[in-house]
């Protein structure tokens, strides 16, 4: 997340842009009811004609919302944000009336709590991604791309050489069908690295294409030198290869700092806990609860399907909770396998410092 504190004659007022779905789940966390929110966004305005229907138009518009209505979008990618318009830019959108507005990934608001600004609160807003992944599995007959932001999966359908067998017939070097292939490749990733961001690119695949990818990017572009890797062990390529990579120990190794990893450290430790017969852990709200209030929570993941059956003001206040005690709170969503893996354990599991059964 992009946060930054303007000027403000009320207090600490801060610029926020969320970059991933991670981001909106702490957005959600940060804003209360009473908050001001300033944003641009969009209104159908209806204008009365005397002898015909009346005409509707969808302008754009900057107002100043006061907070009475807060929660996530049925799209995981949405925060609804409703109250009483306190300004606006346009005549024909007036203070005093009620409109919402809606967050998505890459929007920009400016969020004024005055000086209600809680430590935690800030703490949120210090994102720990370690910048975006793009992953490339490939091989001679096809490529698996997808960007890994937070702990957000975002595959890209599958591209295929062309090519029926193995290998090409008069080998890849030779066989003008790959340079092709690398071409599409390579366009693919130039339009996610044009996106403004922090980019690492990890490119894997059974033999020797995945390196012959990697020069082909070098002499393209060379400032790829300092943001690719090519990794060894993984020979599966496409859709599948991504998987695959994410489930593997690789993970660890050039994706250490991310929250992906991080999460699936947790769920390895839970799973191996479970195989001992140990208990440092939860699952469940009501377990995961009973934690917290004894301060014994170390790491906390859950999922966007535990909002389907609880409450939402209920998970954001345990949620808040946990991190004040200082637990280290990370939100998976259902793109993932791992997302997949704690909605199957209740959709909320926590590693405990101490056991407490």
């Amino acid at each position: 997340m992009k946060s930054k504190e303007v000027a403000s004659s009320s207090g600490k007022t801060m610029f926020i842009v969320p970059e991933d779905s991670d981001d909106l789940f702490t957005l959600r966390r940060i804003i209360k009811i009473g908050n001001m929110v300033v944003s641009d966004t969009s209104r159908v305005i209806k204008f009365e004609n005397e002898y015909s229907r009346p005409d509707r138009e969808r302008v754009k518009i900057r107002v100043s919302v006061k907070v009475e209505k807060i929660g996530l979008d049925e799209s995981i990618d949405r925060l609804r944000l409703a109250g009483t318009i306190i300004e606006s830019n346009n005549s024909l959108v007036p203070k005093g009336t009620y409109h919402s507005i809606i967050v998505q990934i890459g929007n920009n608001i400016v969020v004024d709590k005055g000086k209600k600004w809680e430590d935690l609160d800030l703490k949120l807003l210090k994102s720990n991604i370690a910048g975006t992944f793009i992953i490339v599995a490939i091989d001679t007959k096809e490529a698996g791309i997808a960007k890994i932001t937070g702990t957000h999966l975002e595959i890209i359908p599958n591209i295929y050489s062309g090519q029926s067998g193995k290998y090409y017939t008069h080998g890849a070097k030779n066989d003008p069908n790959i340079e092709g292939f690398f071409e599409e490749v390579y366009l693919v990733l130039l339009n996610i690295l044009n996106e403004e961001g922090n980019y690492k690119i990890i490119i894997f695949g059974p033999g020797e294409t995945k390196r012959r990818l990697y020069n082909f990017i070098i002499d393209k572009r060379s400032v790829y030198k300092d943001i690719s890797t090519v990794i060894d062990g993984i020979d599966v390529a496409g859709e599948d290869g991504v998987m695959v990579f994410l489930r593997s120990s690789s993970i660890k190794e050039v994706m250490s700092s991310s929250k992906i990893s991080f999460v699936s450290a947790i769920l390895e430790n839970i799973m191996l806990q479970v195989s001992r017969g140990e208990e440092k852990y939860v699952m469940g709200f009501r377990e995961v609860g009973e934690a917290i209030k004894l301060k014994s929570v170390e790491s906390l993941v859950f999922s966007n399907s535990i909002f389907k059956d609880l409450k939402e003001e209920h998970i954001i206040n345990m949620l808040n909770t946990a991190e004040t005690y200082g637990a280290n709170v990370y939100a998976v969503d259902s793109s993932t396998d791992m997302g997949l893996r704690v909605s199957a354990l209740g959709g909320i599991v926590a590693l405990l410092r101490y056991q407490i059964r």
